[in-house]
């Protein structure tokens, strides 16, 4: 394995930590809510193409979460920089598991897993820290997730797979 090989998981990791933080800081208001429409968990649909995803994935929600803190945005506060991370790192391996269980060319079931695992441990947080019914909290960063995926996920792995950006684990700006 030569050096190039070796730094690309590495770039690509940094690359989607980067996107992601900069489109939940970006869009802040959305992104920190009860209600949310983080438009970064689009982004949760990388796992399907990259391993490199899943750290970078979460090493982007830590620095959102932790910067959303600093900016008095994030207003589950510490508990989601951590709370909210491990639920990235954990949705981020079970879409990786599922992303060749797919429906029409589509790895529906990958989507699932950021739906599910948000639902509960953030809107579990949530519910904790604005004194809410869990399950409201739950139902509503669950339909915000979802309506992410459905809206901007969908589209995104559709293009990437008609690209073929992402080919054997390789992107097609190394080949």
């Amino acid at each position: 394995m030569n050096n190039k090989s070796k730094l690309v998981p590495l770039v690509q990791g940094g690359m989607i930590a980067a996107l992601y933080t900069v489109a939940t800081l970006v869009l802040a208001p959305l992104s920190f809510a009860n209600i949310q429409f983080r438009a970064s968990e689009a982004l949760t649909i990388m796992p399907i193409f990259t391993f490199s995803s899943i750290p970078g994935l979460t090493v982007g929600c830590i620095i959102s979460n932790a910067i959303g803190v600093g900016m008095g945005a994030n207003i589950a506060g510490w508990l989601d920089v951590v709370l909210g991370s491990i639920a990235t790192l954990l949705a981020a391996i079970c879409t990786r598991m599922l992303r060749n269980v797919e429906i029409k060319g589509v790895p529906f079931l990958s989507l699932l897993p950021p739906v599910i695992f948000n639902a509960f441990i953030v809107g579990g947080e949530l519910a904790v820290v604005c004194q809410l019914p869990f399950w409201l909290c739950a139902l509503e960063v669950g339909a915000g997730e979802l309506g992410v995926l459905l809206v901007l996920g969908i589209p995104l792995i559709i293009a990437l797979k008609k690209t073929n950006f992402f080919k054997n684990g390789r992107t097609k700006l190394e080949n």
